[in-house]
């Protein structure tokens, strides 16, 4: 089984393209089961986020699978598919292990180096175990690449420089000392709209979400007022400043809302679909501010050495990754290999009894242990081998072991035993 990503990203298309192909948490699971749905797919899971979707798959062949799961991918979109096509990439084995140590340490983000992302490649991991639909291919592969990211944070200052997509849009909301902030959402962006409103001197912030228990969680962790989302109109009519993150399907911030507000106020519109209907741009004194718009902001945010070294520290981790899994692959056949020698002196020895039934347990143990001995030498030197020339190509060097020793096909299949579905989870 090989891994396989297919994803379409803020660098790979249009934030308006995105939209059309944006799902939530359920839409999240709904694709997984459709992927799942492939013969030729066996683990799945997907990364969903305010600028990507990705959506990652244990595959036995290439051909087959990537065709359906980029139709399935597309499939939100309608009459735009033939617009996102091009827009599409692919990435397959080594590169689909690459890709995701990339994005999970932040070097594929819109605000690179942004720490956000870890936290939503979590989120995939869990969900798929949740579902059932991660595997050992998928488990293996997302629990490193956390690792990836975690020391990618705790080893560089890039969290020192990397700006956030919410402080990068608010920097243009301007200054919020004393001013009314409403926030739409209550996910883990809206946390972070929340808590950089709040240190950056808001006055009142009000957090509105469709799911009132969250909204109060949420408005009580930072001092602020909860309200429920049949509330929005309102409280938009009378915000300063407005964030919106939710995400849902449809407008959840009205023309008729923002054109209530008494005074001018600045729209931070962050979720995929919008939550803001955008045609409010051409109302006097609304400033509206979009994904799209933040593109050459975060782009120039670069910080230099700090992004170059957790460079290094990816491809190091890609190397060591790819260079395990090589030597993991060989481990079946030496095992395999081993067990035919035991074979062998069990055979041997019993061969032995029968031709000399008298001899005394001493004597047996001694014969015992030296044809242990003699096999234990003889196959030492090629597992050793084996394992050293399996970094450079492990199917052909386990394929040539098990020629030259005629193992059993069978036997080398049944060492390695498929785990459970559900793995062990990343300690948070």
């Amino acid at each position: 089984m090989s891994a396989l990503v297919v994803g379409v990203s803020h660098r790979s298309a249009p934030i308006a393209l995105l939209e059309r192909v944006a799902v939530d948490a359920d839409g999240a699971t709904k694709l997984v089961e459709d992927v799942l749905a492939n013969p030729h797919v066996s683990e799945a899971a997907v990364v969903a986020t305010c600028n990507r979707l990705e959506i990652y798959a244990s595959v036995d062949r290439f051909h087959g699978s990537v065709e359906d799961i980029s139709q399935r991918l597309l499939a939100p979109a309608g009459e735009s598919v033939e617009a996102l096509l091009p827009h599409l990439y692919v990435h397959y084995d080594d590169g689909a292990v690459s890709h995701l140590f990339q994005v999970a340490a932040g070097l594929d983000s819109m605000a690179v180096g942004e720490a956000q992302v870890l936290g939503q490649t979590r989120d995939a991991l869990r969900r798929g175990q949740e579902q059932g639909s991660v595997g050992p291919v998928l488990n293996t592969l997302f629990q490193q690449a956390l690792r990836v990211g975690k020391r990618a944070h705790a080893e560089t200052g890039i969290d020192r420089f990397a700006p956030t997509l919410v402080s990068a849009a608010l920097d243009r909301a301007g200054d919020l000392t004393g001013r009314r902030v409403v926030v739409v959402g209550a996910g883990a962006m809206a946390a972070l709209g929340v808590a950089t409103v709040v240190r950056r001197g808001a006055g009142e912030v009000v957090v509105v979400n469709r799911t009132p228990e969250r909204a109060e969680r949420l408005a009580a962790e930072y001092g602020a007022r909860a309200a429920p989302l049949t509330e929005v109109g309102p409280e938009v009519a009378a915000a300063d400043v407005v964030l919106a993150c939710a995400g849902a399907s449809g407008v959840l911030v009205d023309r008729d809302a923002v054109a209530a507000a008494p005074g001018p106020v600045a729209l931070v519109d962050l979720a995929l679909p919008h939550d803001i209907d955008p045609s409010v741009v051409d109302l006097p004194g609304v400033t509206l501010v979009t994904l799209a718009d933040l593109g050459e902001d975060l782009r120039g945010s670069d910080a230099g050495a700090e992004v170059e070294a957790v460079r290094t520290i990816v491809t190091d981790e890609v190397e060591a990754f790819l260079s395990a899994r090589q030597q993991a692959s060989m481990t079946p056949t030496v095992v395999a290999l081993r067990s035919m020698a035991t074979g062998v002196v069990e055979s041997e020895m019993g061969r032995l009894e029968r031709r000399l039934p008298d001899l005394d347990e001493a004597t047996r143990g001694e014969f015992l242990q030296a044809l242990g001995r003699v096999a234990d030498k003889l196959v030492h030197q090629p597992t050793i081998r084996a394992k050293q020339l399996g970094d450079r190509d492990a199917v052909s060097y386990a394929a040539a072991l098990a020629e030259l020793f005629a193992l059993d096909p069978e036997s080398v299949d049944a060492v390695t035993r498929p785990m459970e579905p559900h793995q062990p989870r990343e300690e948070p």
